[in-house]
């Protein structure tokens, strides 16, 4: 059976334990290898990932992005569910609240963002996450009652430190909601290789300035913890939902020449 779905675990979100007859498989890319966890959920067969490792030991800026997607494409994944913690700019955007982002601001300044590496590729990033997938998680998050916002600009950040007030005062004005440090190059890797990706984002925290203390990411896991079940529920409802051979207009109809 083909594995067309893949969850992307971030900080928090280390154990595929949604899913039965789990097998552990390292591919092999030519960029290196990824681990990957490929089980079952109802009928469907989905591969987890653990972006950060197992024991939460590769900081954001070390993530081998191009290996874990690389990996994916191969196991023939075509629909990808990332996890990311992040802070919230906009004060209505709270603590456990869950964002499905639409737009990204990208200020990392050293990760390969592309699999090419002789010719050029211009991607169209226009609707950088799949608008199926998230209409999808949207419509899981009505259903089970959890308070989501189906809109955002996720800002990069390069980290693995968290931001000054003074960033984050900039990346408001400048139109951002939520910042993290993961979602880019992964998606512009997933929509390189022609997988349609989209990203629930769980507000651990107001950003620095914002929040009345000091930043830790002991804080930040706390909240993920305390938010577990209802993840684990969204992503559940929106497995069972998700047609994964749906055609999707955020993928070209040829694959990109860079997996070719």
């Amino acid at each position: 059976m083909n594995t067309k779905i893949a969850i992307i675990g971030g900080t928090g979100v280390y154990d595929p334990n949604i899913l039965t007859d789990i097998a552990e498989e390292k591919v092999d890319t030519p960029f290196g290898q990824a681990k990957v966890k490929i089980g079952s959920y109802l009928t469907k067969r989905v591969a987890f990932m653990a972006r950060h490792g197992e024991e939460h030991s590769v900081p954001p800026h070390l993530v081998n992005y191009r290996a874990n997607i690389y990996a994916l494409k191969m196991l023939g994944v075509k629909n990808i569910f990332a996890t990311a913690a992040v802070g919230s700019l906009n004060p209505e955007m709270k603590p456990k609240d869950f964002v499905f982002m639409d737009q990204f601001l990208d200020f990392t300044k050293t990760r390969a963002q592309t699999f090419v590496e002789d010719g050029v590729i211009h991607l169209d990033m226009t609707d950088p996450y799949c608008p199926r997938i998230r209409k999808v998680l949207r419509e899981a998050a009505e259903k089970l009652g959890l308070a989501h916002h189906n809109y955002g600009t996720y800002v990069c950040a390069e980290g693995p430190r968290f931001e000054t007030p003074a960033e984050i005062k900039m990346y408001k004005q400048l139109g951002g909601d939520l910042v993290g440090m993961t979602s880019v190059p992964e998606v512009v890797l997933a929509r390189e290789a022609g997988i349609c990706y989209a990203t629930i984002a769980m507000v651990t925290n107001f950003a620095a300035g914002i929040s009345p203390t000091k930043l830790s990411h002991q804080e930040v896991v706390d909240i993920m913890d305390e938010n577990a079940q209802n993840l684990r529920n969204l992503a559940m409802e929106a497995i069972a939902n998700l047609n994964e051979d749906e055609a999707c207009p955020c993928i070209p109809r040829e694959d990109p020449a860079a997996l070719k």
